[in-house]
């Protein structure tokens, strides 16, 4: 195998007190990057899905903790927790399922208490730090992710995935994406098919704009072709990412993911989610506990300014949708490739 180098997007970076983010609303047409310079600008933007993705929100996340202390640089008052917290706290319900978001700002806050910083200003840069440390943190995940998950995928054959997992969703290379990236890079040959994701189409226009950016193969079909194209070509297997997987292994991603999970099961195709262990969440014992976010009916009745459907009929757009354990072949993380039967509590007690 020769090994390759890959022009990998990013998704996020700070720089002089500011967030900044390519706006994956305007992809594949345009690159646009947004100045966050207050936490109302960020909520907003998650809310747009101009950032997404469980480990990219988390990382928006403590950088939104950042900027809601903003007004804190250079004053010499006492830090005011609860002031913060108040004004933290819409961010968190920004995005629901996504339990990366919640967990960052309360680490970033944490942290940030813990040290018992005297001043504004200091406690200001002390959260900068850890917003910094957790953004590197989530690089070096995706770089351990894409090196297990490297070893499930064969020298050579055909993937499909789900949505976008890739650099435009985290901090590094990816999580599913990532795993395909070091697999790549490690000189396997990897042709991707990539579901396009309805009703956002995050698979047509990110995960194919990323791969093709990346110089891998990547073929674009419809949520609706997965069992097909399983059933007529040779399919080496699927791998999705997730936005909050219980202590059973049932796992919440991009609504479609469950039928491509059944279709995988149904032809014997291996079907892998990648994941921080930060998506676990070991306080839900199962897939029944994992809240999932409605999103507004016009996202499935029109495209842009476009109307779709005819006037008066309304839409079910759930965000997400939960896969059961069953189905789910491993669960790759940055600290090992757990298997079946799942119990996250044990895998993260032995993995430490």
């Amino acid at each position: 195998m020769v090994s390759r180098e890959l022009n990998i997007a990013r998704a996020l970076w700070w720089e002089n007190d500011t967030l900044h983010l390519l706006d994956q609303t305007q992809l594949p047409g345009k690159e646009v990057v947004l100045h966050i310079r207050d936490i109302t600008q960020l909520i907003e933007a998650i809310k747009a899905l101009s950032v997404r993705g469980a480990p990219a929100l988390g990382i928006a996340g403590a950088y939104g903790t950042v900027l809601a202390a903003s007004e804190w640089k250079d004053s010499s008052a006492a830090p005011d927790w609860e002031q913060l917290r108040q004004k933290v706290d819409p961010l968190i319900s920004a995005r629901p399922t996504a339990v990366n978001l919640e967990w960052a700002v309360k680490h970033v806050m944490t942290r940030g208490r813990e040290t018992r910083a005297g001043t504004r200003n200091e406690a200001y840069r002390v959260l900068e730090q850890e917003a910094i440390a957790l953004h590197r943190d989530d690089e070096e995940r995706c770089r351990k992710i894409g090196e297990y998950g490297a070893e499930l995928l064969a020298e050579s054959g055909r993937v499909i995935t789900h949505c976008n997992t890739g650099a435009l969703a985290t901090g590094g290379i990816g999580t599913a994406l990532g795993v395909i990236y070091s697999a790549v890079m490690q000189g396997k040959s990897v042709h991707v098919y990539a579901d396009e994701t309805r009703p956002l189409l995050q698979g047509a226009r990110l995960t194919a704009w990323e791969l093709h950016r990346a110089g891998i193969p990547v073929t674009v079909m419809t949520d609706g072709m997965g069992a097909a194209l399983m059933q007529q070509e040779s399919i080496n297997c699927v791998i999705v990412g997730a936005d909050r997987i219980a202590n059973n292994g049932d796992t919440a991603n991009k609504i479609g993911t469950y039928h491509l999970a059944i279709a995988a099961t149904v032809h014997n195709v291996p079907f892998y989610v990648a994941a921080p262990i930060s998506t676990i969440d070991t306080s839900i014992a199962d897939g029944n506990d994992i809240p999932i976010e409605l999103r507004g009916e016009e996202e499935v009745l029109s495209w842009g300014e476009i109307h779709t459907s005819p006037e008066h009929v309304t839409a079910f757009a759930p965000a997400f949708d939960v896969t059961p354990a069953a189905y789910i072949s491993a669960i790759v993380t940055d600290r090992g490739i757990a298997s079946p039967p799942y119990d996250f509590r044990a895998f993260l007690q032995n993995a430490n």
